[in-house]
């Protein structure tokens, strides 16, 4: 279990720099729009957005490495992006060479977002398998917290604060690369190779008492499965399972807040140094949240916490949109923010890597990622590019109700149509969601409850 412990943090390190990447650019949000004289619309679309049109590009493609060349082998080159990124975007002298090299940045993004829960669902027992996933989820929260930290420090140094601002990820970068190397490769990858005996060898690493043919059928490429995509009848549900836990996530607003705390929070009154000192409030709540729902997950389950999260939703974000249309000011819009993040930290944020990775079958798992991912990041870079132009237009208030209405629709899916997934091994996990009727989505564990 040691080992698996240490490859799935080594694996999931790509998740700190995911964190690190999305948020480090909210420090330098206003200056960056006063240096280039941008527009709102420039600004949200091109400068602020364009790593997540890169996450997007990185999600919808992502898929593609991490089948031929192997969850590892993506997982490096995705270390090569964000270091390449961090160093373009520090030494940019313009708007469009700064998006670009973030573009590069986003690409690693997306593509970490179903490499690594791919690779560590597939070494992880299936008992211990939420809390294993969610360290890529615990590990970006903690990159957003150090982004935070890092901006806060970074930002009186002069003119230049946004250039170390972005490029200090460079380092972290760098270590990962470094450590990624030490990491074997997935055993039902090998097996969909049919490098049996790469895989046999890794097998017997994680668990000597394991047998290859227990996952083998599964992970097989051959024969009829090779020709299987996504997209057919019979994986009609899972597709809509991860369309819709994607879906719900974006439009709670957890992006667009990210990206834009220290103006949010400017919104509500309060000053620059104070709103960066509220960032790195929602960053440690972010942390501690997160660290509450990993320890949760197998245990609870996933949609418990689903139903947590989405009641938290609900409540905080109807009381900031309160907040901004009766002009409540001082701390008010910071707690309720703080509430919200921590509903996300125990919900959403625990539970959508680990349950993607979890509801297609082995064979088209990095597929079904990239399809959960794609629509994530979709949306993920839409909804935060019209949130200067929407605070302008129609107001907070109003962006923040539209985001509480969908979060009542997030509730009434965990309610009718999310199964529970937790201790159910992902060949078992397969069989069922594939099939056409789900007696009230109720997935029962077989004799196979033993295997990875």
């Amino acid at each position: 279990m040691n080992k698996i412990l240490i490859w799935s943090v080594t694996a999931a390190l790509a998740g700190f720099l995911f964190g690190f990447d999305t948020v480090v650019i909210s420090g330098a949000d206003k200056q960056l729009q006063l240096l280039w004289h941008s527009s709102d619309a420039f600004h949200g679309s091109v400068v602020m957005a364009m790593a997540l049109w890169g996450t997007v590009v990185g999600a919808i493609f992502g898929g593609i490495p991490t089948n031929k060349i192997g969850r590892k082998k993506t997982l490096f080159w995705i270390g090569i992006l964000y270091f390449v990124s961090a160093i373009g975007a520090s030494f940019a002298n313009d708007p469009y060479i700064f998006a670009a090299f973030r573009f590069i940045g986003g690409l690693g993004v997306g593509a970490s977002t179903i490499a690594a829960p791919a690779y560590v669902s597939e070494i992880a027992p299936a008992d211990k398998r939420g809390r294993l996933v969610a360290l890529y989820q615990f590990n970006i929260v903690l990159g957003i917290l150090i982004a935070f930290i890092s901006n806060y420090f970074l930002k009186d140094i002069g003119e230049n604060a946004w250039r170390w601002m972005v490029g200090v990820q460079a380092f972290p970068s760098l270590i990962y690369i470094l450590f990624i190397l030490t990491i074997p490769e997935s055993p039902r990858w090998l097996l969909s190779k049919n490098r049996d005996e790469e895989a046999r060898k890794v097998l017997f690493k994680i668990d000597p008492s394991a047998k290859l043919e227990d996952i083998m059928d599964d992970s097989r490429e051959n024969g009829v499965t090779k020709h299987e995509n996504i997209f057919m009848k019979k994986y009609r549900f899972p597709l809509m399972l991860a369309f819709l836990i994607a879906f719900f996530n974006q439009f709670s607003g957890i992006n667009a807040f990210l990206y834009y705390a220290p103006r949010i929070f400017e919104e509500a009154g309060l000053g620059q140094n104070t709103a960066l000192l509220s960032s790195i409030g929602i960053g440690i709540t972010n942390l501690i949240f997160t660290l509450i729902g990993v320890a949760l997950i197998d245990k609870l389950g996933r949609k418990l916490l689903m139903y947590i999260g989405s009641v938290g939703y609900i409540i905080s974000l109807g009381l900031v949109s309160a907040s901004f249309y009766y002009n409540w000011g001082g701390l008010s819009v910071p707690i309720f923010l703080f509430l919200f993040i921590a509903s996300h930290a125990i919900g959403q944020g625990a539970v959508i890597w680990v349950f993607i990775s979890e509801i297609f079958p082995n064979h088209i798992r990095a597929s079904g990622q990239a399809f959960g991912s794609s629509v994530h990041w979709v949306l993920a870079a839409i909804i935060p590019s019209l949130i200067p132009m929407l605070f302008s237009e129609i107001g907070p208030e109003v962006v923040f109700l539209i985001f509480t209405l969908m979060m009542v629709l997030q509730l009434l899916f965990v309610i009718f149509i999310m199964p529970e997934t937790k201790g159910i091994s992902l060949e078992v996990l397969s069989e069922n969601l594939t099939k056409k009727n789900i007696k009230k989505h109720d997935i029962k564990e077989t004799s196979t409850a033993g295997i990875l």
